[in-house]
């Protein structure tokens, strides 16, 4: 039997999910997600997919966030006409999460286009449209936890609830090997929830593997100690430290789950006495629908009754128009505002850092992970001047992070979710991560008994799994290199670049002053230009 593991995306990355099953019979994609992080990693969206997509047999997704089902209509687009199995949870949100993908990107490619107009540039078109999004729900196909489902010929699958998210699970594959009674067992975790989130039950999973490919967005963290109850008091901290008269507390989240969870909380806090009375302002459509959607599924979570609640307060606006949400700004008052994306890279979030960023009373809270390249890592790491929309803004607001509201489970959570897998007999792929928490995690399961060495794989990786151990197989092409993976690129360093320019000359003292920066900066191009010549 040949059986092949391509690893597309999320590989020395946390984004862009998509690995590939591969037999003589039958391909079978876990995931085909969306890249994000630096341009360099958001380019690969554009371009065509690395494999045969009408070669493709289905389609198993973990959960619905963008970074692991972003493609699906991209892939529908593409030709791909098999059916895409998803928990109920999935199926309801990616109905909601890919229309508004594509809307946004819609909306997006109409501000690039008239800017790329005015400079003489080519205009470009979205990856897919919010009606090519809705085209691929009709692929969608619900799958229970805990029950068995022939895929393809030659494969089937389990789904466990993951803990992360509604509807998240992780997918067990048993995929036949001609001629041998006994088929050959994988795990693909998805992302793994932690120990203590508000609505979900802790990840679980089955035991006696051949391979698991495990995320570790946070294999070098270790949250020791996290509770509900140590997480809310946090969360008022930061609240009260925030609090201007006529301030602004700034929270870049996911719209669903993390929004959610947030709004249980300080509802909570306020009921308890610990918070005054404070408008809060749910600025994301998507975080709206998100919200019907969980409100439906409320009996399958925990703490469902609280979020109701916390959803119907009189303290909570959800704002849908454009008009609701720059109505906002006109408030003069202490508020919260919860805004998407959760890494700043696009949606509503930018329009009130924009608006925000250059003053003192604003502070902004970050409550998630922060991939390198994005907005929402250069602001947390410190930058003191950041563009937007093409403007140049001063960053005089507080910067601060929240991290125990993460979806994912911490490097400790992770051996230990691993270690309740055992055995593990051939091989262990760690994704879903960038190079520092690929590497404690790695070395964090060296003591592990009954598991092979963990393996770091690259983008576009294959390994044949049909032997005793995974063995990889050379690459053909290389769309991203592995030094770029999880890196800030040449667009940071460039952006990066200019503001600097932009802050020497505006430091010099006077106008001779200036001109000699600029005679240096320009020696220095030319300089450049001739060695390159030479």
């Amino acid at each position: 039997m040949s059986l092949r593991l391509h690893f597309y995306g999320a590989a020395r990355t946390v984004t862009g999910s998509c690995f590939l099953l591969e037999t003589d019979t039958a391909r079978v994609l876990v995931d085909c997600g969306m890249f994000q992080g630096s341009k360099s990693e958001r380019e690969l969206n554009y371009q065509p997919f690395p494999f045969r997509v009408g070669g493709i047999s289905a389609l198993c997704l973990t959960h619905a966030h963008i970074d692991h089902s972003g493609l699906v209509p991209k892939l529908v687009k593409a030709g791909f006409d098999g059916p895409i199995y998803a928990t109920a949870g999935t199926a309801d949100l990616a109905s909601i999460m890919l229309p508004d993908s594509g809307y946004i990107q819609e909306m997006e490619v109409n501000q690039l286009n008239r800017r790329n107009s005015r400079r003489g540039r080519e205009t470009v078109s979205p990856i897919y449209t919010e009606e090519d999004a809705v085209a691929c729900l009709e692929q969608f196909r619900p799958v229970a936890y805990g029950q068995w489902l022939d895929v393809v010929p030659g494969f089937r699958a389990r789904y466990w609830n993951a803990g992360h998210l509604l509807g998240s699970a992780s997918i067990e594959m048993e995929v036949a090997q001609g001629g041998v009674e006994k088929p050959l067992r994988l795990l693909f975790s998805g992302d793994v929830g932690p120990d203590h989130k508000l609505l979900q039950p802790d990840p679980d999973g089955p035991r006696d593997l051949d391979y698991v490919v495990l995320e570790s967005t946070y294999g070098d963290t270790d949250r020791a100690g996290t509770t509900i109850e140590r997480r809310r008091r946090m969360l008022r901290d930061e609240v009260r430290a925030a609090m201007r008269p006529s301030g602004v507390l700034l929270i870049p989240s996911f719209a669903v789950e993390r929004t959610q969870e947030l709004l249980v909380d300080l509802m909570e806090l306020v009921e308890a006495g610990e918070l005054p009375a404070i408008p809060i302002f749910i600025d994301s459509p998507l975080a709206s629908k998100a919200s019907a959607v969980f409100k439906r599924h409320a009996g399958e979570l925990r703490n469902g009754s609280d979020l109701i609640e916390a959803l119907d307060s009189h303290s909570v606006r959800f704002t849908e128009t454009v008009e609701q949400s720059k109505a906002i700004d006109r408030i003069h008052s202490f508020h919260i505002i919860i805004a998407a994306s959760g890494m700043c890279e696009a949606g509503r979030i930018r329009h009130h850092l924009k608006a925000w960023l250059w003053r003192d009373e604003a502070t902004v809270l970050f409550v998630g992970f922060q991939a390198q390249g994005t907005l929402g890592r250069i602001l947390q790491e410190g930058a003191s001047t950041v563009r937007i929309q093409g403007e140049e803004i001063k960053v005089r607001a507080r910067m601060r992070t929240l991290d125990l509201y993460s979806g994912h489970a911490d490097g400790p959570e992770l051996k230990a979710w691993l270690t309740d897998r055992l055995p593990v007999r051939r091989g262990v792929f760690l994704v879903h991560g960038e190079d520092p928490a690929l590497k404690a995690l790695q070395s964090s399961l060296a003591d592990l008994p009954h598991v092979p060495g963990a393996v770091i794989p690259q983008i576009d990786d294959v390994y044949d799994l049909a032997g005793e151990q995974a063995v990889r197989i050379e690459r053909h092409e290389e769309r991203l290199s592995g030094a770029s993976a999880g890196h800030r690129d040449w667009h940071n360093d460039y952006a990066q670049l200019l503001l600097e320019i932009n802050e020497a000359v505006e430091a010099a003292a006077d106008r001779k002053a200036k001109a000699v920066v600029i005679r240096r900066i320009r020696n220095a191009l030319k300089d450049r230009s001739e060695e390159q010549a030479r």
